[in-house]
């Protein structure tokens, strides 16, 4: 068994401590979303098999993440999930949370988003939009 100093023990336990604390905080917890505009975009490239237009296509959808009234954001692709519900079509999603419609339209109409559908629409065939608020 190799010899561990009390220091190096205690600095270890300290460590343990936290990450283990960390995985208990609230971020395991399941709460409804409240009060929020929910914008989900769904993204079919012209050129599916094209990385360079994938690749053009996230670097501008990062960018659009600088918009003021976005809360989150998430940039995805298809999860390898395969159900009869479930449509792995599309290349890449977009999904926003705004504080409310009012939010959502500013974004909609904020420079940074026109520059965005500017510089990539001639990128993607179909875009599909889901827009959700609470019931």
């Amino acid at each position: 068994m190799k010899k561990i100093s009390r220091r190096n023990f205690v600095g270890n336990s300290a460590l343990t401590a936290i990450g283990g604390a960390a995985m208990f905080t609230g971020n395991h917890k399941k709460r409804e979303m409240k009060n929020v505009f929910v914008h989900h975009v769904f993204f079919w490239l012209k050129n599916a098999d094209s990385k360079d237009d994938l690749n053009k296509l996230i670097a501008g959808l990062k960018k659009l993440s600088a918009i003021k009234t976005i809360q989150q954001f998430h940039i995805g692709k298809p999860a390898s999930t395969s159900r009869s519900v479930i449509d792995g079509s599309y290349q890449v999603s977009w999904f926003t949370l705004f504080a409310n419609k009012a939010d959502q339209d500013s974004y909609q109409t904020d420079p940074v988003h026109l520059q965005f559908v500017e510089a990539c629409n001639t990128l993607w065939n179909k875009v599909v939009v889901y827009d959700t608020v609470d019931m």
